[in-house]
């Protein structure tokens, strides 16, 4: 007998999440994914999602009422992927993505903490933090998602961010009795690095202008200076 767990599986995305529908009777699969996401709205809330719908035949009244659904249950219905025709020509009408990157997909979610050293929990954000957002957290913080203007990370590890850092992050925030920070070997990864405001221990980064601050960005301290490196998957 299939499970909700064996017919709809959820992997992370750069841009979000890629949902996998499972064979089955449309109606019935799509009940089982709306409970699945009101069982877990806290995780999907503001969430950018990817639709695997294999070989679901969809007309555009039927992909219209699934993204009018979830949208009002603030989740972005970007992409679908099928291997039926029919339902690739209905995206490709509502304007919906119909390819996804294979470098997109993050099959093996561990690889996020790769580089963040073990001793330090890691709070996991699996949404955009929107301006009025303040996370304070005593070791690493992952966000699935922007960081809007106006929000603030305060970490005592390291920040990574699988969207846009338009906000302000502290990261390396560990106080000492003196009242400087001490954690410099803390970093903030970002794919795309434009931040308001960005600190790493004592250190206040200026964001320099140009083609050098494109893409995903690594920025550590090394010898009380910033460096500024392109921010790859190992």
């Amino acid at each position: 007998m299939n499970t909700n767990t064996d017919l709809i599986q959820i992997k992370g995305l750069r841009d979000g999440l890629l949902v996998t529908l499972g064979a089955g009777e449309w109606g019935e699969l799509q009940n089982m994914l709306f409970a699945q996401i009101d069982e877990r709205s806290s995780f999907f809330q503001g969430a950018r999602l990817a639709l695997d719908l294999g070989d679901q035949n969809l007309r555009v009244a039927e992909m219209s009422k699934l993204r009018d659904e979830l949208s009002e249950r603030d989740i972005s219905l970007w992409a679908v992927v099928s291997d039926s025709p029919k339902t690739v020509q209905t995206a490709q009408l509502l304007g919906l993505a119909t390819r996804i990157s294979k470098h997109r997909i993050d099959s093996s979610p561990r690889k996020i903490n790769d580089d963040v050293d073990s001793d330090q929990a890691a709070l996991w954000l699996p949404r955009t933090l929107r301006s009025g957002t303040r996370i304070e957290h005593h070791g690493h913080v992952i966000v699935m998602g922007d960081v809007n203007p106006g929000a603030e990370i305060i970490a005592e590890g390291s920040v990574i961010i699988w969207g846009r850092l338009r906000g302000s992050v502290h990261a390396g925030a560990t106080p000492r009795r003196d009242g400087s920070q001490q954690n410099e070997a803390a970093f903030v990864c970002a794919l795309e690095m434009k931040p308001t405001r960005l600190q790493i221990a004592s250190e206040i980064a200026t964001m320099p202008k140009g083609k050098n601050v494109k893409g995903p960005l690594k920025i550590s301290l090394k010898d009380n200076q910033f460096l500024i490196e392109p921010w790859h998957e190992k």
